[in-house]
């Protein structure tokens, strides 16, 4: 397995041999479960299933989900991810996966989902200039023209404009291990990461 969930602690910084400050983000990752093992034959893909184990119970299961569970031998996990592997990957139902699989200075993917930020005008969506502040401007933070009046007559797909901003599957690539700690499953990566603190990541090596 090149891959484990994780949940994202928050951003600090570690020092470096020379004194230089690196921010970083800390990383509870794991330890993980494989639920279960997805064949070609059957499934029509390799794949691998793993689960999260938390400290935090679950408490709502559903009886389909209850006897997935059951059928692995595996305490019911809230968070449930698929990763690729090869033919040759001999990964077993109740296997156990942890963080250990990673070094200092390996080259990781995060995969996360980032911060939702509601309702937003095109200014902080989409970095307008926006118009004047003074002089009796009418135009402070509105889109402008979306289209012209005799042709088309219609608002060309794809204008920019206000609308639902955040909350989407970010894969940022290239980031690096600073430092991982087997004994508590954690694990620092240099730079940040998608996503508010207590969210969702998948990492996977690069």
């Amino acid at each position: 397995m090149e891959g484990i969930i994780g949940r994202k602690v928050g951003m600090t910084q570690v020092y470096a041999a020379d004194g230089r400050a690196i921010p970083v983000t800390v990383i509870q990752a794991g330890p993980c479960v494989v639920v279960q093992r997805k064949t070609k034959q059957k499934d029509g893909y390799e794949a691998v299933q793993v689960g999260l184990v938390e400290e935090r119970k679950v408490k709502k299961v559903t009886k389909a989900m209850a006897g997935h569970y059951k059928k692995a031998d595996v305490p019911p996990c809230r968070v449930l991810r698929e990763f690729h592997v090869e033919g040759k990957d001999e990964a077993k139902v109740g296997d156990k996966i942890s963080v250990d699989q990673f070094a200092p200075g390996d080259t990781i993917v995060v995969v996360g989902t980032s911060k939702g930020k509601g309702f937003q005008g095109v200014v902080k969506r989409h970095h307008f200039r926006g118009g004047a502040a003074t002089h009796g401007s009418m135009f402070h933070r509105a889109p402008g023209s979306i289209g012209a009046s005799a042709f088309p007559s219609r608002v060309i797909p794809g204008m920019r404009a206000a609308g639902h901003m955040g909350s989407e599957r970010i894969t940022q690539k290239g980031l690096e291990v600073v430092r991982v700690d087997a004994d508590n499953n954690i694990l620092v990566v240099k730079g940040s990461v998608p996503g508010g603190g207590g969210g969702y990541l998948v990492i996977r090596k690069g």
